[in-house]
C-alpha cells in the first residue's frame, strides 16, 4: 500500500513538472454557416475565410494582403503575356500525403467551367481561353486553355493579355481539388472524413448552427511554420451576442459590432476594435426585370433622395463612407472613380428632382402609390440602414415593406433568381482591378448580375475594355461604363466599406488590409 502510494506521488509530481502543452486554438465568430464548402458553388465571405484555409491555389495572398507563391513555387510569361508557364512546388502534398500535380489544376479548371457543375463564378475565369464556350457548351472541356506538361509544369493560355490575372488566381474558383475524392463521393466531397485539402488546415468537422472545426494539416509544405492546432469557426448572425461573447473572451476575432454600440466599443476596447480600408461597395439591388423597377426613373429618384452622409455617419457610426461610385476608391490602376451626376447637387433640389421623376413615371400625389418590397439578411446593422432608408423614401410617398431572412436564406434566394422589388447586396473585391466591380452589370453573368441588368452598350464597352492593351485606354473605357452604370442606377450604391474587426490582443500575426484577408497560417494565440 505504501509503494503504491510514493508510486502514485512519483507521478504525480512527474506530471506537475512537465505539464501538456495546451492546444493552440483560434475561435472565430463569423456572421453565418458557410453555404458550401465546394470551391464552385462557394459565393459569400464566410465561404472565402474557410475555403483560404483548407485549400492554396497557385498564389495566394498573405497576412498583409500581398501577393506571394502558393502551389506554385514561381511562374513566367511569354512575350505576348498570354501563356503562363507555372512551377509546382515539389514538397505539395494534399492532406491524405497524396502529391499536388498540375493535373489536379486541370481537373479543378474543367470542373468549374463545365456547365453541367453550374458554378456561379465561372465567369470570373473566363480570361482563360476558350473558358466562355466550354462553360456555355460550345467547346468541350479538353479546348480549355489549361494543360498539364508534367506532374510539377502547369500551362495557362490566355483569351488576350490580362494584366490582372496573376491576381485572379487567388480566387477560390482557381483552387485545385482532389481528383480522386471528388469522383469518389461526388457532391458529398466536401464532408468531413471525404474532404481532402492542400491547405494548411483540413476539415475535423462541421455542425450546422454549432461550430466548423479544422485541424493543423500535418502535409502542408510549410507546416513546421504553422502555429495554430486548430481554428474553430462560429455562426453568430447577431451581432450584439458576438460582441458579448467576444467580451467574455469565448471567441478571439469578429468582422462586425452592432452599430448602436460602435461608440461604446470605440471608448471600451481601444485598438481591440480596429477600422481600416476595405476594397469593397454596400448596395442595394433593383429587379430591372419587371415593373416599375425596369424603369430608371423610378430607380434614379430612390437613388436620389438618400442622405448617404447621415447613413455612414450616424447608422455607420462613421464606420463606412458615403457612395456615390460603383467602384470604391483605391485601386491604383483605375485611380477615382466615376460618380453619380446629382452628387453635388443640396439635397433639397434632389428632392425635388426625384420627385419631378417619380411623377414623369406615373406615380406621386396624382398617381399611382408606389410600394416596394425590400429584401435583406439578418444583421441589425443592415436593418437599421433598411430603417433609415425607408424613412428617407417617405418623402416621395413611398410604402416600404421589410422581409427579413437569415444569410444562408437571403443568398439563397439570391441564387435562385426569383423576382424581387429591391435587395440588399454588396461586392467585396476579389483582387483590386475596376472590372472585378463592373463585372457585376454585364449581362453576360447572370450568376453575380443581380439586378439583372442587360445594356448592349454596356456589354460592348466592357468588351472593348477587356482586349485592350493599352492601361491608360482600358481605364478610360471602364470609367465610361461605370458613367453608364451610375446613370441606369440598377445598383443603388450606399456606401464604401471598411472593416471592422474585434481582435483579441492575445491573437498575434493578424493584419489590417484592404482585402481583409487573415490567413490562419500567419496566427498565434497567446494563454
Amino acid at each position: 500500500m505504501f509503494r503504491y502510494a510514493s508510486t502514485l506521488c512519483i507521478v504525480i509530481l512527474l506530471c506537475l513538472g512537465s505539464p501538456i502543452e495546451a492546444a493552440m486554438i483560434w475561435h472565430r465568430g463569423e456572421y453565418a454557416d458557410p453555404g458550401s464548402l465546394d470551391p464552385h458553388k462557394a459565393e459569400t465571405v464566410v465561404e472565402g475565410n474557410i475555403l483560404s484555409e483548407l485549400y492554396e491555389g497557385l498564389v495566394i495572398h498573405d497576412e498583409r494582403g500581398s501577393l506571394q507563391p502558393g502551389a506554385a513555387q514561381s511562374w513566367s510569361v511569354n512575350e505576348d503575356k498570354t501563356v503562363y508557364l507555372f512551377d509546382l512546388r515539389p514538397d505539395g502534398k494534399w492532406s491524405n500525403g497524396d502529391p499536388v500535380t498540375a493535373g489536379d489544376f486541370v481537373f479543378a479548371f474543367q470542373r468549374l467551367m463545365n456547365p453541367a457543375t453550374g458554378a456561379p463564378y465561372a465567369n470570373i475565369l473566363y480570361t482563360v481561353k476558350n473558358a466562355k464556350e466550354v462553360n456555355k457548351g460550345q467547346m468541350p472541356l479538353s479546348a480549355l486553355g489549361i494543360r498539364a506538361l508534367s506532374g510539377t509544369k502547369l500551362e495557362i493560355t490566355l483569351e488576350h493579355p490580362v494584366p490582372y490575372f496573376i491576381e485572379q488566381l487567388t480566387h477560390l474558383t482557381a483552387l485545385p481539388l482532389h481528383r480522386q475524392s471528388v469522383e469518389a463521393f461526388g457532391d458529398q466531397f466536401v464532408r468531413p472524413g471525404h474532404l481532402v485539402s492542400n491547405g494548411a488546415f483540413m476539415l475535423k468537422s462541421f455542425l450546422p448552427n454549432d461550430r466548423l472545426v479544422l485541424v493543423k494539416n500535418p502535409y502542408f509544405h510549410d507546416a513546421a511554420h504553422v502555429a495554430l492546432d486548430e481554428e474553430i469557426f462560429y455562426p453568430i448572425e447577431d451581432r450584439a451576442a458576438a460582441l458579448r461573447r467576444f467580451m467574455a473572451g469565448e471567441i478571439d476575432s469578429y468582422d462586425d459590432v452592432p452599430l448602436d454600440q460602435i461608440a461604446f466599443v470605440r471608448a471600451r476596447l481601444g485598438d481591440t476594435f480596429k477600422v481600416a480600408p476595405y476594397l469593397g461597395s454596400y448596395y442595394y439591388a433593383f429587379d430591372t426585370r419587371h415593373k416599375p423597377f425596369d424603369d430608371v426613373r423610378v430607380r434614379q429618384a430612390l437613388s436620389m433622395v438618400i442622405d448617404r452622409e447621415f447613413l455612414a455617419d450616424r447608422i455607420w457610426g462613421g464606420t463606412m463612407t458615403p457612395g456615390y461610385s460603383f467602384v470604391p476608391e483605391g485601386i491604383p490602376s483605375y485611380g477615382e472613380p466615376s460618380t453619380v451626376t446629382w452628387k453635388d447637387m443640396s439635397p433639397f433640389d434632389r428632392e425635388d428632382e426625384a420627385k419631378r421623376l417619380l411623377r414623369d413615371a406615373g406615380f406621386g400625389p396624382n398617381g399611382r402609390k408606389l410600394v416596394v418590397e425590400f429584401r435583406y439578411n439578418t444583421s441589425e446593422n443592415h436593418k437599421a440602414t433598411a430603417v433609415a432608408i425607408a424613412d428617407m423614401w417617405k418623402v416621395l410617398g413611398v410604402e416600404t415593406k421589410l422581409i427579413n431572412t437569415d444569410a444562408t436564406s437571403h443568398y439563397a434566394f439570391m441564387r435562385s433568381k426569383a423576382p424581387f422589388d429591391v435587395l440588399r447586396s454588396g461586392w467585396l473585391g476579389d483582387y483590386p482591378d475596376a472590372q472585378n466591380f463592373l463585372f457585376l452589370g454585364e449581362s453576360d453573368n447572370p450568376g453575380l448580375n443581380v439586378a439583372n441588368f442587360n445594356d448592349p452598350a454596356y456589354d460592348a464597352l466592357m468588351q472593348a475594355a477587356s482586349v485592350e492593351t493599352s492601361p491608360e485606354k482600358r481605364s478610360e473605357i471602364l470609367h465610361q461604363a461605370e458613367h453608364l452604370l451610375l446613370a441606369a442606377q440598377p445598383y443603388l450604391v450606399l456606401l464604401g466599406y471598411q472593416s471592422r474587426n474585434l481582435v483579441s490582443k492575445k491573437l498575434h500575426g493578424w493584419e489590417t488590409n484592404v482585402i481583409d484577408h487573415h490567413p490562419g497560417s500567419s496566427i498565434s494565440i497567446t494563454p
